[in-house]
């Protein structure tokens, strides 16, 4: 099994409700956006209470692997402009993109979002390399590819094609929505 890298982990063994959640929502607090939070809780109830609170607080539950009495959580804490303006020129939406997959298109496909993220759920296939990690990896990827860069909103997507294109990559095509609104097939940890 892949380890999950989080970049806080958080106890809350031991606890009740809503003890999980208002620890939870104090760590969150203290984290940068796009950062992964792993709450680690023996409440059985705490799996639906955090997935209700991400969602009600615009932070992502990326899921839940129970290991045992102890349920180990992950939650991705949102920023405010996850919505901001895109500015890579080349665009596919995901039902194109899902066409080329299902055709057997000779493609690749980057998934640029965190590690745990995309071991939740991913499309089948695609390359893990999340934002940060990019520029270290350039040189592992073909210029020549006809490469299809997707995360969760098409923010980190933009930001990655036009790395790739600022470094030589002729054909990146970013993918707007992305995994949020993603209805093709997808592979993940929970499959």
């Amino acid at each position: 099994m892949e380890i999950l890298n989080a970049n806080v982990i958080l106890d809350a063994k031991g606890l009740a409700c809503p003890m999980p959640i208002v620890k939870t929502k104090k760590a969150m607090n203290n984290l940068e956006a796009g950062q992964v939070l792993e709450v680690q809780a023996t409440d059985k109830g705490s799996k639906a209470d955090l997935k209700a609170w991400s969602e009600s607080s615009g932070h992502q539950y990326l899921g839940t692997i129970e290991e045992g009495e102890m349920l180990k959580h992950y939650l991705r804490k949102s920023s405010n402009d996850e919505s901001n303006e895109k500015r890579h020129p080349n665009v596919i939406n995901n039902e194109e993109l899902e066409k080329k997959i299902e055709a057997n298109e000779n493609i690749v496909v980057i998934d640029v979002r965190e590690a745990a993220e995309y071991v939740f759920n991913h499309i089948p296939n695609a390359i893990s390399l999340p934002l940060g990690e990019l520029g270290n990896k350039l040189n592992e990827l073909n210029k020549d590819d006809e490469i299809y860069v997707v995360c969760r909103t098409g923010n980190r997507s933009d930001l990655a094609a036009q790395k790739l294109t600022e470094n030589g990559f002729t054909n990146v095509i970013n993918v707007v929505p992305g995994m949020s609104r993603w209805n093709g097939k997808t592979t993940g940890i929970n499959d």
